[in-house]
């Protein structure tokens, strides 16, 4: 009986050891920073935590990325806050508007969500997740402190498929040890690296826009909490410290006051933390509060106290990193501490408060709701003959859960004109989009639709202007009273009934829409052509780039030319409109030699790889893959098994900004012109366009300095100050200035243009007007273009005379320089038009 009685204790106390939660050491088998650990490896952790505190941890799926890895938050909070838990979160959205209904809970803990590693190759932030995470249940007076005054979500890696793709990379060039040597592999991070997503964008620039899967469902995830608090972990430079709020100037003019109170309070907690450690750090310098897609001025915009942590290190520090000052050896290790420590620090400082914090985020809510900001209180976007832009612009109202209706009737009015910036009459329609400044989130409308933000400070982190309505070329107006939008009008009227077998359809080229529905049909062999004028059939009106898709041409596809035809239409949501022939009442007929075929599914190459920018190549690479659904070719000249460029397979050959290396070798050149003469298309984009310019039998030329100019700038620089160095070297930038720049719509390049576009100006080239190429998109004068953001002195004199847009001649072939880059950073809707002309309409 003895034997069973001890046999049972031990399985008892066997059980109970079990049932303990591990350290992060005990669970991996060795301390936080001491390995790389792919992001499985986390969600095992935050698993076994939720296991072994139930009552206080909770694992939450919410998507998953394009690699199929799932994304995954952790909930943690005191046994009382997490019984109540659903009752707290919605009770909380009602209580901001968010959420229909009063809400009934007494308990109303502050809401902290701490984001780890949205670029994939800061891998501190996600080594830390595990030792924030225990010592948030590994009790103690400030940890219970933290749980019973606030719910705390811990997402362990926004970035997994850039995080794991540094991490297995990483850990497959360690050896036993690592080698503090900067010239080790294990600190040669190859292209494209693992900061970015699967496309190659930069996730943490992409909150307000939501390109990105993991952003969309991020977001998505983010407002079923609306935290009132968030912290955004990064890794800056190697031989840099730590950095934390108060965050730098600029600060956007519509941040609270309370807001900026609590930068200043949070910085407070995370010094006292730090100077008791011994530990450098800095604040108030270099990341500003200022453009709204970043994850601490997203959620500041919407209400939150919001600010971004930098740890010195990223994806070239490894475990281990001898950094310049002598005997200082930097430590994954480290790293490690000083993220988990500043988590705690800002969660103490929020806990201590909560109370405060709460009701200081009702209050802005409640302003939000009663007493906008800004002079407008209404919007109107003009719908009809526009609607495939504002379907667009719709869709990034919805991912920003901003509240929209329609006018239900004929009113006149006076606004704000966006596209021409001026005050004047107009009258709104039936169906006119129409967006109240009265609801939870009029404060990031009022900042995303602003032209002209408020600059307190010439040196920016970032660009410094976004305006949606230019971003997407809509007719917008910004009204000074306060409009009801109406509920949706019935969509019948908005597409013409079609029967039988038309001589053609047709479709206005204005919006990408169009070019989506276009992309389709040429991918299912419909053979289709273009006006190169405008011209009126049927009593309507049609404009230059107009889709002109005729029966004649397509009889191979018997009765599945008007099934495809139809049905990609209804799919994109465009209108489609038919004729029962093919002579014009004004402009050419369809036969005309100024009615142009297409070139049939043209097939498209873009050269990646090392020496290209990897967020270029993803805006054009995601844009084919995931909005066209067209196929693409990437080609890496680099690559050892397939360095030469395969022109005779390519109708289309698209190369992205560059920096050097082998991406167009001389020796491809003369490859290259034969392929132009034979009828292939060469888009260059940005720098890339140095690649010709001045080259022998291309037209592209740098323009040639004034000697007196530039004896004068060198005098002048020579007179520079040092400790003016930093404010100096912006005199050269045009960090995301809008330009309202000229076209020539009539040729294809600017179809379904009016004679201007927007454009967000991030570099200036200093290229000539080509002589005997096409000048389609240019500046001659900088202050009859400039609109909004911050330009410099010497990036002013570039844009006179600018040349951004040209087309150049070569036997058949076409050579498309594209000095700006039309695609940045996939938000600027109306630039993607404008692309896809030089891939599907330029002849």
């Amino acid at each position: 009986m003895r034997k069973i009685t001890f046999m049972l204790a031990g399985m008892f106390l066997a059980f109970q050891s079990f049932a303990q939660l591990q350290s992060p050491q005990q669970f991996f088998g060795f301390a936080p920073g001491e390995q790389m650990v792919p992001t499985h490896r986390l969600y095992q952790y935050a698993e076994h935590a939720a296991q072994q505190a139930p009552a206080k941890v909770k694992v939450m799926s919410y998507g998953q990325t394009y690699e199929k890895r799932p994304l995954m938050m952790v909930v943690v909070s005191s046994e009382e806050n997490m019984r109540n838990l659903e009752q707290i979160r919605t009770d909380h959205l009602k209580s901001i508007g968010m959420l229909a209904g009063q809400p009934t809970s007494k308990t109303r803990p502050a809401v902290i969500w701490m984001s780890y590693n949205v670029h994939g190759n800061e891998a501190t932030n996600s080594a830390a997740f595990p030792k924030v995470l225990h010592e948030l249940l590994a009790g103690g007076t400030v940890s219970e402190k933290i749980l019973k005054n606030a719910i705390v979500i811990l997402a362990p890696c926004l970035n997994p498929d850039g995080h794991d793709r540094y991490v297995n990379w990483y850990n497959q060039k360690i050896g036993m040890n690592a080698n503090a040597n900067t010239s080790a592999w294990e600190h040669g991070e190859p292209w494209p690296g693992g900061r970015y997503t699967h496309y190659l964008f930069d996730p943490n620039r992409d909150w307000a826009w939501q390109t990105q899967e993991i952003t969309r469902q991020l977001i998505a995830a983010y407002h079923q909490w609306m935290p009132h608090v968030h912290g955004d972990f990064h890794e800056m430079g190697p031989n840099s410290p730590y950095y934390f709020a108060p965050s730098a100037k600029p600060y956007h003019e519509d941040i609270t006051t309370w807001q900026r109170e609590m930068q200043e309070v949070v910085g407070t907690y995370n010094k006292r933390y730090f100077d008791r450690n011994n530990w450098l750090y800095y604040t108030h310098e270099r990341f500003d509060l200022f453009y709204p897609s970043y994850g601490d001025t997203w959620p500041t915009y919407n209400g939150a106290i919001a600010m971004t942590y930098e740890q010195g290190g990223g994806g070239i520090a490894g475990l281990a990193y001898e950094r310049t000052d002598e005997g200082d050896t930097l430590r994954l290790t480290h790293r490690v501490a000083h993220v988990a420590t500043a988590s705690i620090a800002t969660m103490e400082a929020i806990s201590d408060r909560s109370a405060k914090v709460v009701d200081e985020f009702i209050k802005f809510y409640e302003r939000s709701q009663n007493n906008p900001i800004g002079t407008y209180k209404s919007y109107v976007v003009k719908t009809a003959g526009d609607e495939g832009r504002v379907k667009a612009m719709k869709e990034l109202l919805d991912k920003n859960q901003i509240r929209y209706g329609y006018a239900t009737e004929a009113r006149s009015l006076t606004g704000y004109n966006y596209l021409n910036q001026k005050d004047e009459a107009f009258k709104t329609e039936a169906g006119d989009l129409v967006i109240s400044a009265y609801q939870p989130k009029s404060n990031l409308l009022k900042i995303l639709f602003e032209t002209k933000p408020m600059l307190e400070d010439s040196i920016t982190y970032d660009i410094t202007s976004w305006c949606v309505p230019l971003a997407f070329g809509a007719k917008t107006y910004g009204v000074k009273e306060r409009l009801t939008p109406g509920a949706q009008p019935a969509a019948s009227a908005q597409q013409p009934a079609i029967s039988g077998k038309p001589y053609a359809y047709l479709v206005n080229w204005k919006s990408a829409e169009d070019a989506k529905f276009l992309a389709a049909i040429l991918k299912q062999k419909i053979r289709v052509r273009a006006a190169e004028k405008p011209f009126e059939i049927g009593g309507k009106t049609y404009v230059q780039g107009t889709l002109i898709i005729t029966r004649a041409g397509n009889e191979p596809l018997g009765d599945n030319f008007d099934k495809i035809v139809q049905a990609e239409a209804a799919k994109a949501g465009i209108v489609l409109n038919a004729t029962e022939g093919g002579g014009a009442t004004k402009g050419s007929d369809f036969g005309s030699d100024f009615v142009f075929r297409l070139k049939a599914a043209p097939r498209v190459g873009l050269i990646a790889g090392d020496g290209t920018s990897m967020t270029t190549v993803g805006e054009v690479w995601h844009l084919f893959d995931q909005e066209l659904k067209y196929p693409i070719t990437l080609l890496d000249p680099n690559s050892r098994f397939n360095s030469a460029i395969p022109f005779s397979k390519l109708d289309v050959l698209i190369v992205p900004t560059s920096f050097g290396g082998n991406i167009l070798r001389e020796n491809q050149f003369p490859a290259l012109r034969e392929w132009l003469r034979g009828g292939g298309k060469l888009i260059l984009m940005e720098n890339a366009t140095a690649l010709l310019a001045d080259k022998e039998g291309f037209g592209l030329k740098n323009k040639k300095e004034d000697s007196k100019k530039a004896d004068k700038k060198a005098s002048a620089d020579s007179l520079k100050l040092y400790a003016n160095r930093e404010r100096e070297s912006v005199s050269d930038d045009t960090p995301g200035s809008i330009y309202k720049i000229k076209l020539d719509n009539s040729h294809p390049l600017a179809f379904g243009f009016p004679d201007h576009f927007f454009a967000l100006v991030n570099n200036t080239y200093n290229y000539d007007f080509l002589k005997d190429g096409w000048n389609v998109g240019y500046l001659k004068k900088e202050k009859e273009g400039y609109v909004a953001g911050f330009t410099g002195k010497n990036a002013k004199d570039k844009l006179q005379n600018a040349l951004f847009y040209g087309v150049e001649d070569m036997g058949r072939g076409k050579i498309i320089y594209m000095a700006n880059d039309p695609l940045f950073r996939g938000f600027w809707y109306n630039g993607k038009l404008l692309f896809l002309n030089a891939v599907f309409m330029v002849p």
